[in-house]
């Protein structure tokens, strides 16, 4: 008799432990969607600077989108891997980034 209680509870638990699970995971995929949004129109945003300036520069990054250096590195090094955009310049002050 006693091992049935235990089995009916030991069910019970695993259940609402797998559904709070599935819930979790449900909400962090959710959380993502919005950053992946705001990254794709801060590239525009970047593109479309491009579009209006022939250059732009990692500090313009920064004040455009108001990010931290190494974020606008990062936008510019992506928007460079997706063949959008072209360094100039190796290292430094002088390098600068346009259209492709």
């Amino acid at each position: 008799m006693d091992q049935i209680v235990y089995f009916i509870i030991g069910g019970v638990v695993g259940i609402v432990a797998g559904y709070f699970s599935a819930k979790m995971l449900k909400d962090q995929s959710n959380e993502r969607k919005p950053r992946v949004e705001l990254k794709e129109k801060n590239k525009e945003k970047i593109l479309k600077q491009l579009n209006e300036r022939n250059k732009i520069s990692n500090d313009d990054v920064e004040r455009l989108l108001g990010v931290a250096d190494s974020s606008a590195t990062r936008y510019l090094e992506e928007l460079e891997k997706e063949g959008k955009i072209k360094q100039v310049g190796r290292t430094g002050q002088s390098v600068f980034y346009q259209k492709k």
